[in-house]
């Protein structure tokens, strides 16, 4: 009965910790879908890009626990890096774009592209994460799954945050998603 209280304390440590690590990921998916939805987002293109952010949050860390056997650290934090940049990129031009007035924009989150390039930049630490789970034995379905859930949840929950007070600031509300994405960017380098 002892080793079965071992057994169980010892999953129930897991899984809170995965659910820990899932909450943390699903925070720059929530804190970035606030700068988005600041630009005006309807209500369709939220669930679009939550279930790519959910899907890309599923896919990388998986990517992440495979390569982790093979790659080591370093690949991680070139991942981070990786994303830090885009963000900074995308940021800086929603920033731009902005102040420039105009309606077309490179990086449009209602395209297929724009979507994937956002749920990219939101999840690249997801793959980081994977790196490191993957020398250790921790049940892949099970993460992945949770992983997923949180990030497209906390992106819903940011993306609709972001689209009420986006109506509140009106024409800035571009410029301050783009720093929210710029900052971001700059956090993952530093």
């Amino acid at each position: 009965m002892a080793a079965l209280a071992g057994v169980s304390s010892f999953v129930w440590g897991q899984l809170v910790t995965i659910f820990i690590m899932a909450i943390a990921l699903g925070f720059d998916a929530f804190s970035l879908g606030i700068g988005i939805g600041m630009r005006g987002i309807r209500l369709l293109h939220i669930l679009k890009i939550s279930i790519v952010i959910g899907l890309f949050h599923i896919l990388m860390p998986l990517l992440g626990m495979y390569a982790g056997h093979y790659l080591g650290s370093l690949l991680g934090q070139v991942a981070v890096a990786a994303g830090g940049g885009l963000l900074i990129l995308l940021g800086s031009h929603m920033i731009y774009s902005s102040f420039r007035g105009e309606d077309s924009n490179a990086f449009d989150h209602r395209t297929f592209w724009g979507m994937v390039l956002f749920a990219l930049s939101v999840s690249v630490d997801s793959f980081s994460v994977g790196v490191s789970l993957g020398i250790f034995a921790t049940d892949v379905v099970l993460t992945v799954l949770l992983f997923g859930l949180l990030g497209g949840g906390m992106s819903i929950l940011g993306l609709m945050l972001g689209r009420h007070v986006g109506s509140w600031i009106g024409e800035y509300g571009e410029a301050l998603g783009g720093v929210i994405l710029l900052l971001f960017g700059l956090k993952f380098l530093l």
